[in-house]
């Protein structure tokens, strides 16, 4: 069973729907076609990561560009054998003076909405901050996301780059309204910056999961703290390798997430950049990672715990889970 707790709708473009997008808007093919501007060929950095994503967002600042895109993202959930998917976006990078933060989640929710009726698969939205937005813009998003709290939006996110921008206090009360709204609280925390940068999430903005949190695997002693505080680690392995996070696969923190008894979810970030979806994340972990299958199966069992989903949706994928395992 798969379940997707951390994938980027900019990571989810199909290089043929940027390419007719681009031709509807007048814009230009980027040199060597869209396939090419998106894919990350070898290991880097993340800046380098970050620039192939960001080649989607010139087609992304139209609400039917974002509602397609939003709609063939769970499309392409279900084809890979998805079960849920949690699809996350910095609303604030694809507002246009025409199109407000707000009217961004509603295109993504309409979307992500529509094509969970026609796949039948279940799945949320994760609106996201971004450490280098300015605070007007940070508001307006979680201001948007609790709004949407009951039509798509399921969770708030922060991201970017915590070397340069490490504080989290302008951010805290902004994740105690979303918490109070219902919301889920994620961040994405200790990718760049130390182990301790997780830990200061769960402490200061109240997050029940991390996203990435390879430099946590640097510190046994903050491992064992997030295993008490019953943290989830959302692992994108093929990512972290691409960004320089991790060494390889069989070098990946996700072993000692694992020797630690820590929680773990998949994800599989951003696939139109890495080449890799969710299914295949979890084979390369066994064949390449040398992780024992039944492990890297049992992170479903987590996720479906630190789903941002209903507790009806959270039994009902539990059974899906227990059925498929008694197989």
């Amino acid at each position: 069973m798969l379940l997707n707790l951390h994938t980027h709708l900019e990571g989810t473009v199909r290089p043929e729907t940027a390419a007719e997008l681009a031709r509807e808007a007048g814009l230009p093919a980027p040199a060597g076609g869209w396939e090419n501007a998106f894919r990350v060929k070898a290991p880097g950095d993340l800046t380098v990561f970050l620039s192939h994503v960001a080649a989607a967002y010139p087609v992304l600042g139209r609400a039917e560009n974002l509602r397609r895109v939003a709609f063939e993202a769970v499309q392409d959930a279900a084809l890979d054998g998805q079960s849920y998917v949690e699809i996350r976006l910095g609303p604030g990078t694809h507002a246009r003076p025409n199109l407000s933060v707000r009217e961004v989640l509603e295109a993504v929710c309409e979307g992500v909405a529509e094509a969970t009726l026609a796949t039948g698969i279940r799945a949320g939205v994760i609106a996201c901050m971004l450490r280098h937005e300015p605070q007007s813009l940070v508001e307006e998003i979680a201001r948007a996301a609790i709004a949407l709290a009951d039509t798509g939006v399921v969770g708030l996110d922060i991201a970017g780059d915590e070397l340069l921008y490490p504080s989290l206090d302008r951010f805290a009360p902004l994740y105690a309204l979303a918490r109070d709204a219902g919301l889920g609280l994620t961040a994405h925390a200790a990718e760049a910056g130390p182990g301790s940068a997780a830990r200061e999430a769960v402490e200061y903005l109240g997050v029940s999961r991390i996203g990435h949190g390879s430099h946590l695997a640097d510190e046994p002693r903050l491992l064992d703290w997030v295993r008490v505080k019953g943290v989830t680690i959302e692992v994108c392995p093929t990512s972290n390798v691409l960004t320089g996070a991790a060494p390889s696969l069989a070098e990946h923190p996700v072993h000692a997430f694992v020797t630690a008894g820590v929680a773990v979810a998949l994800g599989d970030d951003n696939p139109e950049n890495t080449g890799v979806r969710l299914s295949k994340e979890a084979r390369l972990l066994v064949t390449n990672g040398d992780l024992n299958a039944e492990v890297v199966a049992g992170f479903a069992r987590a996720a479906i715990n630190a789903a941002f989903c209903s507790d009806a949706m959270r039994r009902d994928l539990a059974e899906m889970f227990d059925g498929e395992a008694k197989r």
